[in-house]
């Protein structure tokens, strides 16, 4: 089981959220990528497009499944990966890096899960501070 960045928050449906002070930088958390297994196509919404919390938003497509991507925080996409969407196997092997998804101006205050939680939620250990 992976650890669990202790410097983000996270959704019950397994996406983190990196909040900053204008804007902040979403993906899906190594537990999903790990679920998942190697994700080969990554639908992802365009650059403006207004999201809600826990609405889907996408599309995850793995060799096993295709899988929802949820908006972590209501906001607006102000900029999308392009380089996950050319190579999705990032999400894979640096999810929490390289095989972040979009930067999101959030609107609202987002009602997201610390590490300790999330963590307790997926029976993983919390990744002690870089």
């Amino acid at each position: 089981m992976p650890s669990v960045p202790r410097d983000l928050r996270y959704t019950k449906d397994h996406e983190w959220l990196a909040i900053g002070d204008d804007v902040s930088v979403s993906g899906v958390t190594a537990v999903a990528a790990e679920a998942l297994g190697d994700v080969v196509y990554l639908d992802l919404p365009a650059v403006g497009a207004t999201l809600r919390a826990g609405e889907p938003c996408g599309e995850v497509e793995s060799t096993k499944a295709v899988s929802d991507l949820y908006a972590p925080a209501d906001g607006v996409v102000v900029e999308v990966n392009a380089d996950v969407v050319a190579d999705p196997g990032l999400v894979n092997t640096e999810p929490y890096g390289r095989g972040w998804l979009l930067r999101l101006r959030i609107t609202g205050t987002p009602d997201l899960l610390d590490a300790q939680a999330y963590a307790a939620l997926v029976g993983a250990d919390v990744e002690e501070p870089r």
